[in-house]
């Protein structure tokens, strides 16, 4: 890989940016990091054996249209952005010898992204059909044995997800950035082998080309 010491994974929720960038980092030696762990928004409504849904996520989603989650998540995100900012610029620029950083988060939205000045950096984002994201949604949430309120929250939850990645796909072609298809069948292994070798090939972050709006 050539001189690039941040990749920047992003992409709507369940589509497998953590496992790839978990992968990628590995294969480069580099540090994992998610946007979640800079400042968390009320996460996925369903229950997992190890954890009960808080009643504000609940409310959140029960509580909200579309349009007014879509809003939530986007100014959450702009809220953040000095920070990812700060840690991607800091990394860029640290002295030849530090540890790379692969990013990952549904954070790096990529009209930030794409006019970020920061040098040695590549950016990607994940995607796949919403039939192939409201399936891994209804496994991780066992839709089928869910109540109808807790079927009602991930249903709410799927429409952000499809309506966040419809307007980040549109910025995306409009910025002329780098992006693959996650859902096709790909092993974890085969998307990071994929991301590196776009990050390896682009001339400025997210793009193969200096083109642009």
């Amino acid at each position: 890989m050539r001189d690039v010491r941040v990749v920047l994974i992003g992409g709507t929720s369940n589509v497998g940016k953590s496992t790839v960038a978990q992968v990628a980092a590995d294969k480069l030696g580099f540090e994992y990091l998610s946007t979640d762990k800079l400042a968390r928004h009320p996460g996925r409504p369903w229950r997992t054996p190890e954890r009960e849904v808080p009643t504000h996520v609940a409310e959140h989603y029960g509580s909200l249209a579309v349009d007014e989650l879509i809003t939530s998540v986007l100014g959450h995100y702009d809220r953040l952005w000095p920070r990812i900012e700060e840690l991607v610029t800091d990394r860029a620029t640290a002295e030849r010898g530090g540890t790379g950083l692969v990013l990952e988060g549904s954070a790096l939205w990529p009209v930030r992204v794409a006019q970020l000045r920061a040098p040695r950096t590549a950016a990607v984002w994940l995607h796949a059909d919403d039939s192939v994201v409201r399936a891994r949604v209804h496994a991780a949430g066992r839709y089928e044995a869910a109540t109808g309120e807790e079927q009602a929250l991930m249903d709410k939850f799927l429409a952000r997800t499809e309506r966040y990645q419809s307007l980040m796909l549109d910025a995306i072609d409009r910025w002329g950035l780098d992006r693959i298809d996650a859902g096709r069948g790909q092993s974890a292994v085969e998307l990071a082998d994929t991301v590196i070798a776009a990050a390896d090939a682009q001339v400025t972050v997210g793009r193969r080309s200096a083109t642009g709006p």
